[in-house]
């Protein structure tokens, strides 16, 4: 079944009906004048917040775009865009991996800007704190329910230093009233701190209650911050975990009942055969004024780590009838059997190793269906790279959707996946992180985030045995006005990238 979701922000109709050309310079004396630190001449400018398709110049001083225009433009450095499609750079949502090293394969994607929205970080000003003025992409995070609710019920241990097993024992602790008053105000000072909202692992935290999940969301609310969610798991059958479409609605009744702003990720795994009706769900729900937005990754693997709640007892019934074998170790490629699954879970949970595994469990149907809905946002799920075997979603998402299902198989257009990748998830934050209002767009006055694309080359070459093999057909990609990606070749010793950041203190002193 394909739905659409009909809810939409007010002023859509004007921005993209009445207004596909307002960021057009026609050749005045202003624009052409003056000399640009970078001029993208010649480029087919495709902007899905307004529908603009023209073949254009494109006129950037510092991090700014200054003139659109089909005039010629001075600059002091002129990139040569005949031929390439010049978008807005690409937002990931859901990007685990907040190094360089994660950010040097996701440029190369296309992506200027990576969060860490599901599971986030925590403390908050600790994560921004260690990436300021060294990251080559744009950065930013959600505060983390799971961490900060470990925090809360363990104030006495020390957090960063081994993590696993504290994680594991507050994934399975049940919090009392004063325990859940605790959480709260860790979630609410982090919010302070500049968090993007706050970010749910629940499936990851089978103790939490669903009361602790609904006063969360009011507390989100109370604060206007988005939420981002990985909801419970359930199965078909099972009275006392219920199938994931009841999972689904736990959390949209949530957002229906709080107003607060919901995004469920990576529906295809979370929901599995539910995914048809699940959509559904989401469209009625916006149909009726839910705010809830949902995204999705163009794999039928997806990834985490062994030692997780996941994989507790059941959990082969609850991912749908998978076994040990559709389980990859990715420390060494190989497929699991019932006795290495024990032995290296035993051994992480030993160790603090937090064990990267792939699980083949995704239906193909589901994610397409997914992935080609219009208004599902296109989001990686990139692990934290430990070893060289990671899964490939990291790698080559936005190239997988442009080569495949745009040039390939002609199963949306290329504005249509543009807009899934840039002004979609900006749309997303930007009623609560101030800085996505100049991401996601290419238009006068906005950041200098441009991803150029070779529409007939663009491709993932990423592959489960080979994953960290960097995409094709980006040949620049620029970062608030800087070249990042120059002629395919990552360029050394720059650091563009900026902290996207929420309202924090603004919203928490009014």
């Amino acid at each position: 079944m394909t739905t659409r979701f009909h809810a939409m922000k007010p002023g859509y109709f004007l921005r993209t009906f009445l207004l596909p050309f307002v960021i057009l310079i026609i050749g005045t004396d202003g624009a052409t004048a003056q000399t640009y630190d970078i001029v993208v001449r010649g480029g087919r400018v495709m902007d899905p917040e307004t529908g603009f398709d023209k073949i254009a110049n494109v006129g950037i001083s510092g991090q700014t775009i200054l003139a659109i225009t089909e005039s010629d433009l001075k600059g002091r450095k002129v990139i040569d865009a005949r031929g390439l499609v010049v978008a807005p750079g690409f937002i990931d949502l859901h990007a685990h991996g907040q190094t360089n090293l994660e950010n040097s394969l996701q440029v190369q994607d296309g992506v200027t800007t990576a969060l860490e929205l599901e599971i986030g970080k925590y403390p908050v000003d600790h994560f921004y704190d260690v990436r300021e003025g060294k990251a080559l992409i744009n950065y930013g995070h959600s505060v983390s329910h799971i961490w900060g609710r470990a925090d809360a019920l363990y104030p006495d241990e020390h957090m960063l230093e081994n993590p696993g097993p504290i994680l594991v024992r507050a994934a399975h602790h049940s919090a009392e009233e004063d325990d859940r008053q605790n959480i709260l105000s860790s979630m609410e000072s982090s919010l302070a701190q500049g968090a993007i909202g706050i970010g749910f692992g629940i499936e990851y935290t089978p103790a939490v209650g669903r009361e602790e999940v609904y006063r969360i969301f009011q507390l989100a609310a109370k604060h206007g911050a988005p939420v981002f969610v990985h909801p419970r798991r359930g199965r078909e059958g099972d009275p006392a975990s219920g199938s994931n479409l009841q999972q689904m609605q736990e959390v949209i009744a949530n957002a229906a009942a709080t107003g607060v702003g919901l995004h469920i990720c990576h529906l295809p795994s979370s929901a599995i055969q539910d995914t048809a009706i699940t959509l559904e769900l989401i469209d009625e729900a916006r149909a009726h004024g839910v705010d809830v937005t949902t995204e999705a990754y163009p794999y039928t693997a997806g990834s985490t780590i062994l030692i997780s709640a996941l994989f507790d007892a059941g959990w082969r019934e609850r991912l749908g009838g998978v076994d040990y074998s559709d389980v990859v170790w990715t420390a060494t490629g190989e497929r699991l059997t019932e006795k290495t699954f024990h032995a290296y879970r035993k051994h992480a949970m030993e160790t603090d190793d937090p064990a990267n595994v792939i699980i083949h469990f995704v239906p193909e149907d589901a994610m397409r269906m997914a992935i080609n809905h219009p208004d599902v946002i296109i989001a990686s799920d990139g692990m934290t790279i430990r070893n060289n075997n990671e899964h490939p979603r990291g790698t080559g998402t936005y190239a997988r959707v442009l080569g495949r299902f745009v040039r390939e198989e002609g199963a949306m257009s290329m504005m249509a996946a543009l807009r899934k990748m840039t002004i979609l998830p900006a749309q997303r934050l930007e009623s609560y992180a101030p800085a996505m209002r100049n991401k996601g767009r290419v238009k006068v006055g906005a950041d200098a985030d441009l991803t150029l694309i070779d529409p007939k080359r663009v491709i993932d070459r990423a592959t489960y045995k080979d994953p960290m093999v960097p995409s094709d057909g980006f040949p620049y990609v620029l970062v608030n006005g800087v070249v990042v990606v120059e002629n395919g070749t990552l360029q050394e010793g720059v650091f563009p990238g900026k902290a996207i950041k929420g309202k924090g203190l603004a919203v928490l002193a009014q």
